[in-house]
Parts: structure tokens; sequence; C-alpha cells
């Protein structure tokens, strides 16, 4: 299966999954009196429309390289991860807003097997961050990693739901708005999670160099490469969710011209071969002095 399949595949299982848990959560907030399980079902109809984005982005992002994108398109992936967190801040904030609305206003306690309903949507949840990331993390997707954000952010906020609506229960007429408070608490988190989200893609448009292990791994495939002395400066970016890498590589001084050139190529074919996540490989051939 392709790093785009394994993507796609997650991709459709965020869909669907988030999908029927809007309408579950909708509804046992409806009728279980609990703004806080309405909360959830808010972030997770949001989570639909950005799980969609993620998808568009990660087509477009694997898209081949032509004239006008000789490094491909592969930028298109951080700048869908922006819209994503731009969904998850829009999704906190109508839920911080609707909290502070419902502290002030009567309403009936919620219903004890809204507990039940949360407590299966917390560990459902937890596995497809669980189930998500490892996809993300095994083919360097950072909108991938975004969406599996968003499960971990919706288990947080059921986590909230959970604590809040028990407290409203167990304490009684007083503490109908509990549950209210846990949903304004949640939606902090959530900001604070779309942090983490932003904070690598905005990296990863910047060029910001954060691949010490992938340059050490470069490094090491490169001096078992016959007529490579040893390497200099190595520079990577990250585009969707390959690596490009300009590498400077020691050669023999005395070399010609035409054999520098050829150790060139065999030193990239050979790391392209050993580290399969790598682009555009450029290697400028530095002489030992």
């Amino acid at each position: 299966m392709t790093n785009e399949q394994t993507a796609v595949k997650a991709t459709y299982f965020s869909i669907l999954g988030n999908t029927g848990l809007a309408i579950i959560k909708g509804l046992a907030g409806f009728f279980g009196n609990s703004y806080a399980l309405i909360a959830d079902a808010i972030e997770s109809t949001a989570d639909i429309f950005s799980s969609f984005l993620v998808l568009f982005g990660i087509k477009y992002a694997n898209k081949p390289a032509d004239e006008n994108h000789p490094y491909g398109h592969g930028r298109a992936e951080p700048l869908i991860t922006f819209i994503v967190v731009g969904f998850l801040i829009t999704s906190a904030t109508v839920i911080a807003y609707e909290s502070i609305q419902n502290i002030g206003t009567p309403h009936n306690l919620p219903k004890g097997w809204t507990l039940i309903i949360l407590g299966l949507i917390i560990v459902w949840k937890e596995y497809s961050f669980q189930k998500v990331i490892k996809r993300a993390k095994q083919i360097n997707s950072s909108s991938l990693k975004a969406d599996a954000w968003h499960h971990r952010s919706d288990a947080i906020t059921s986590v909230a739901a959970f604590i809040g609506i028990s407290i409203a229960l167990v304490l009684g007429k007083g503490y109908e708005s509990a549950d209210d408070w846990a949903a304004l608490l949640a939606s902090f988190f959530i900001l604070y999670n779309s942090y983490l989200i932003f904070r690598p893609a905005l990296g990863e448009i910047m060029d910001e160099h954060r691949y010490e292990d992938l340059v050490d791994q470069i490094r090491a495939v490169s001096v078992k490469v016959d007529g490579i002395i040893g390497t200099e400066k190595c520079f990577i970016r990250k585009a969707g969710m390959k690596y490009h890498v300009d590498l400077h590589a020691i050669v023999d001084a005395k070399i010609t011209v035409k054999e520098g050139h050829d150790l060139a190529h065999k030193l990239k074919d050979t790391l392209r071969v050993e580290i399969i996540e790598l682009g555009h490989v450029l290697i400028h051939v530095e002489p030992n002095e």
C-alpha cells in the first residue's frame, strides 16, 4: 500500500467515525439534557469537514511534479493543516461561547445514562487517535497528524463532559451547570491542541530545521558508499510526505570531474533506496583537503 493510499484510508476512517459520533452525541445531548455532549457533537461535526479537507490536501499534495512545480505539490499539506487548525479554533470558540451562555441559564440535570454514552465515546476516540497517529507518523503526514489530534481533542472534550456530568449527578440540584463548565474547560484544551498542530506545520512552511535524526541517518548511509570520505553540510526541508535534501559530500580531491559526478549520482541513488521518504536529493561534491 502506498503512502497516499494509507493516508486516504485513515482519513475515510475518520470521516465515517466522526459522522456516526456527531449523530450519537447530538441525540444523546438533546435527550439527556447535556450541553457538554452537544458541544462534543459540534466538534465532531467540524471534524467531518476538516477530514474532507485533509483528504483533498493529501490527494493534491501527492500529485506528481510538473513544469510549474518541480518539487511537487507537497506544500499543500501544511496549508491544509492551517485550515484544519482554523476549524478547531472555530469549534472551540463556539463551544466556549455557548457554555458561558448556558452556565447562566437554568436547566435540568443531565440524565445518568449519558455517562455510558460518554464512556464508550472516550474509548472509541482514543482508539481512533492511536490508529490515525500511527499512520501519520508512518508516512510523515502533517495534515493526517492534525486529523489524529482532532480525535484526541474529542476524547479530551468527552472526558471533561464525563467529569462535569458526574459532578452534576452526584451533587444534584444547584450543580446543573457543571457539565457546561466542563465544556468551557474542554474548549481551552482544544485551543492548546490547535497550537500543537499549528507549530510543526508552520515550521514546515518556513523550512525550519527539525530533522536531526534524519540528518544522522543520511550521514551514516553516505559514508558506506565507496568513494565518499565524509559529509559536511546537510540541509533538509519537508514538503508533504517527502524530505528534500541538500548534502555536501567529501571526496578525494584528485579524482576527475566525471568521477565526482558519477559518485554524486551513486550517492543520490543509494540514499533514495535506503531512505524511502527522501524526495529530491542534491549532492554537492567537496574535495578532501
